[in-house]
């Protein structure tokens, strides 16, 4: 399956960083929003937004893996962040597990508060998958 990505459409700014839009063929899966949890339920990256990201992102690899997809098949990523100096941390993980050909959708926001006073951040996807 192939997912196009729309990063530069006639009369909207370039985007930088991800992709104003993603479309493609396939069934739609709603990751919810993944936290710094290991698999054995312990919280990983206490003041470290780097670690906490990287867990995340493992996590959603695995929630993906379950529904048969990749970080290719990423068409929407959400980032809820306690402090917007996060984001070139989160960034730089994101790079290490998404190919920059292949950026999804993506919002960032700053948020008061988590669930958790030691969360840093929490974020959430969207993907298609082939049927």
């Amino acid at each position: 399956m192939t997912l196009t990505r729309i990063t530069t459409p006639e009369g909207v700014h370039p985007s930088d960083g991800y992709a104003h839009a993603v479309t493609g063929p396939g069934r739609t899966v709603a990751l919810a929003g993944h936290m710094p949890f290991a698999p054995d339920g312990t919280f990983v990256g206490t003041d470290d937004p780097a670690a906490q990201a990287r867990q995340i992102f493992e996590n959603l690899r695995g929630t993906l893996a379950a529904a048969g997809a990749t970080f290719a098949n990423l068409v929407r990523l959400n980032y809820y962040l306690t402090d917007i100096e996060h984001v070139p941390a989160v960034l730089a993980v994101r790079d290490e597990f998404i190919k920059t050909e292949e950026l999804p959708a993506s919002t960032v926001v700053q948020v008061a508060a988590l669930y958790r006073p030691d969360l840093l951040m929490e974020i959430d996807a969207l993907a298609i998958v082939p049927d």
